[in-house]
């Protein structure tokens, strides 16, 4: 299968929640465009989307449109929360059915030994002569799976290609049972292990972009680092006030608790709010949405470690993600003072990548990842 990158961020629904959503997954070249137009006339809850996805889904099946129909069962799937039983059978469907429409490819899946368990990965070899390698993982709610696509495209240009699920991600969570773990460098040292790999490229995607940082600081055989769609802190995402207001108010640990408690027993269930805060307990395996916090916030400025980043940079920021706001993006390259070279690239609305992870042109980021790697790999002392 030959990617098919859609250009264009279309308004499929009038709220980000479930447009961002729906233009995921149709920029990655998995859904239809009509599919995605006609689904946003019908979905205002989570049980509207569930029920919209999962009806597009057995349209595709019936269709012979297995990809599409996987990726369909996916998105009935994220919206759904932890504690309902079709959660994992939906994630079922979407892996069967993804790995039966890509079995014409060569991709070869592994069972990578992690912590008494697993880490699930993915590989595609080189089109024709190798020119390098790239590893690829995801962030806060991402199968690696989704980036299949972006996957085959270094392949076909030539690159091996190994994507991987570490802790809190995708069935290394949801079969191997591994919780969120902020040390990024763990796993992705024991894929590099395991696959016996030396100078490779490490792309993150989204939170995958603190990831893949951490990771560098800390693995040398990680010489080429892509960061996208990422805050170097996510604490310091929130302006000053709040700031200062959630030190104060994360210091009473019981009141912060029965607080927040309280807060999500009235906040709506079909929000963006209460589906990541209970997505953050669910990858973390905490009961209160204050242990999960804490444990979010470990991906700070201090445990990034980017002044032992020592590699090359390539950073990606949307002047209009609506996840991460674009003062992150200076302050992430103000830290990296230690960096072989440090190159950044700012994607606006005229591109159609302005939004998060450059959803809506993400063969425009491929083409410029690409021609970085090869540029960096040319001059590499």
């Amino acid at each position: 299968m030959k990617p098919t990158f859609r250009v264009g961020y279309h308004k499929f629904h009038r709220r980000q929640l479930f447009n961002f959503q729906l233009n995921r997954w149709y920029s990655l070249g998995y859904t239809s465009f009509e599919d995605c137009v006609e689904a946003g006339k019908h979905v205002n809850t989570f049980a509207d989307w569930k029920r919209e996805m999962i009806l597009l889904a057995e349209k595709s099946v019936s269709d012979g449109l297995l990809l599409r129909a996987a990726f369909y069962y996916r998105a009935a799937e994220f919206y759904l929360l932890a504690d309902v039983p079709e959660k994992e059978f939906l994630y079922d469907k979407f892996s069967a059915l993804f790995y039966q429409a890509i079995q014409s490819d060569d991709v070869k899946r592994y069972k990578v030994p992690y912590n008494q368990t697993f880490l699930p990965a993915m590989k595609l070899s080189a089109k024709g002569e190798k020119r390098g390698t790239v590893v690829v993982h995801g962030g806060f709610d991402s199968f690696i799976e989704e980036f299949y696509s972006m996957m085959r495209f270094f392949s076909d240009h030539g690159y091996d290609v190994v994507g991987f699920e570490g802790p809190g991600q995708g069935a290394a969570r949801r079969k191997y049972g591994l919780a969120f773990d902020y040390r990024w460098e763990k796993p992705v040292r024991t894929v590099l292990d395991y696959f016996d790999l030396d100078d490779v490229t490490l792309l993150g995607i989204s939170m995958g972009g603190w990831f893949c940082l951490r990771a560098a600081a800390f693995d040398s055989r990680i010489k080429r680092v892509i960061a996208t769609g990422h805050a170097f802190d996510y604490f310091q995402m929130a302006p000053l006030p709040i700031q200062w207001f959630a030190k104060f108010f994360l210091q009473f640990e019981v009141f912060s608790n029965w607080s927040a408690n309280l807060k999500m027993k009235y906040m709506p269930r079909s929000s963006q709010a209460y589906w990541e805060i209970t997505h953050s307990m669910y990858i973390t395996k905490t009961n209160t949405a204050l242990a999960a916090l804490k444990q979010m916030l470990q991906l700070n400025e201090e445990n990034l470690h980017a002044e032992m980043i020592k590699q090359d940079v390539l950073v990606f920021a949307g002047k209009d993600d609506h996840f991460i706001p674009f003062k992150m993006h200076r302050k992430q390259l103000n830290v990296l003072v230690n960096a072989k070279t440090v190159s950044d690239r700012v994607f606006t609305k005229e591109e159609h990548a302005q939004n998060h992870c450059q959803t809506g042109n993400i063969g425009l980021a491929l083409d410029i990842m690409f021609k970085w790697i090869e540029e960096k790999q040319q001059y590499q002392i």
